[in-house]
């Protein structure tokens, strides 16, 4: 017997300022080749046009109308959902960000719970590797460096925090509002390039960083390179403090020591002006960078850290960084995604999706 056709409902983002996508116009329509049924809300912010669905013939309908949609559609987005406290009776395939005991997550997983819904975190995805499936890394680090580059050439010129920050339509763009930020302040200050150490460079996130950091024109010379061989000494790092840019981009799994404090950043010999935390667990109980409480956010893409002795300190937590270059980042991600959403139709012995079943099942149980 043939498994039944799967429905797949793309929901709009909420999220301020989100503007990447699950699904693409290109994947989309590798699923509906496939057999699959693919229904698009509409979105007043998505990166890809309402107009570049339609002209593929995907039924289109209103924006933020899923919770009333057929129990037997599975709804696919990215971001986490909206604060309310209605049950939630789909399947949904989404980053929720509450298995890893984030403030909240016990208020995000029983809705899911209370209305015989069904999470499967893309997050958690896993091929027979344990390799995730899919991820934004690659951006993320990539916009975070970006962004790292942008707070430390305004620091030198002001004394208010980074101003808002607009997404991009391409790579080029960015590189080149980037090099133009640093070249120009270099060349009126008569500073040198910063240094920047990451901690995670062995990762896709890192990899990001380091190719911004590249394509801008900081030199190898100028980039400190850690991952886990570095760091298993244990922190606090005198090298981050030594360092003017620092971008975390590890992936935290469980409890580590600090990498800095607010002892280790109170000096006067501290060079670091610049946090990018782009791993941004911010309300992890073990976030590993705990001199700030703040999710900063592309309006507001930086706070302050108070410190008593060395130069200002900012650090930049935006949670979807890779929003900064949405149409390049989701076009990478949703194609990585997409051999696994072509198993759904058989997602009750797919191992991708019981294994995802499996790990919702046991965060209930945790309740």
């Amino acid at each position: 017997m043939a498994p039944a056709p799967v429905t797949l409902h793309l929901r709009a983002e909420s999220k301020p300022m989100e503007h990447r996508s699950a699904l693409t116009p290109t994947t989309a329509k590798a699923l509906a080749d496939a057999g699959y049924k693919i229904i698009i809300e509409r979105s007043t912010q998505r990166v890809f046009p309402d107009a570049e669905f339609e002209e593929l013939g995907f039924p289109m309908v209103d924006e933020f109308c899923w919770p009333n949609a057929p129990k037997d559609e599975i709804i696919i987005g990215l971001k986490e959902l909206p604060e309310e406290s209605f049950p939630l009776v789909h399947e949904h395939v989404q980053f929720a960000h509450c298995y890893k005991d984030q403030g909240g997550w016990k208020d995000v997983l029983s809705r899911y719970r209370d209305g015989n819904g069904l999470l499967y975190d893309i997050e958690f995805l896993q091929d027979e590797t344990g390799r995730r499936v899919a991820a934004f890394g690659f951006y993320a680090g990539f916009a975070g460096a970006a962004i790292g580059l942008l707070d430390w050439a305004w620091q030198l010129e002001h004394d208010e925090l980074l101003p808002e920050v607009e997404w991009y339509p391409n790579e080029t763009a960015l590189i080149a509002d980037v090099k133009k930020a640093v070249d120009g302040v270099v060349a009126r200050k008569g500073v040198a390039l910063p240094t920047t150490l990451v901690i995670g460079a062995l990762g896709r996130c890192g990899s990001g960083a380091i190719d911004l950091l590249r394509k801008v024109g900081i030199p190898d010379e100028k980039m400190i390179k850690w991952d886990m061989a570095e760091t298993a000494k244990g922190g606090p790092f005198q090298e981050i403090v030594n360092s003017d840019i620092f971008i975390n981009c590890i992936y935290l799994s469980k409890q580590i020591a600090p990498f800095v404090t607010m002892e280790s950043l109170n000096v006067p010999e501290r060079k670091l002006s610049v946090i990018v935390d782009v791993s941004a667990d911010t309300t992890n109980p073990f976030n590993p960078i705990p001199v700030y409480t703040v999710a900063t956010t592309f309006k507001e893409p930086t706070v302050a850290v108070e410190t008593v002795a060395g130069p200002k300190l900012s650090v930049c937590s935006i949670d979807h960084l890779p929003s900064l270059l949405p149409r390049e980042s989701s076009e990478t991600f949703s194609a990585a995604l997409l051999p696994s959403l072509l198993s759904l139709n058989e997602r009750e012995s797919s191992r991708v999706w019981m294994d995802a079943k499996k790990l919702y099942d046991h965060h209930c149980s945790r309740l």
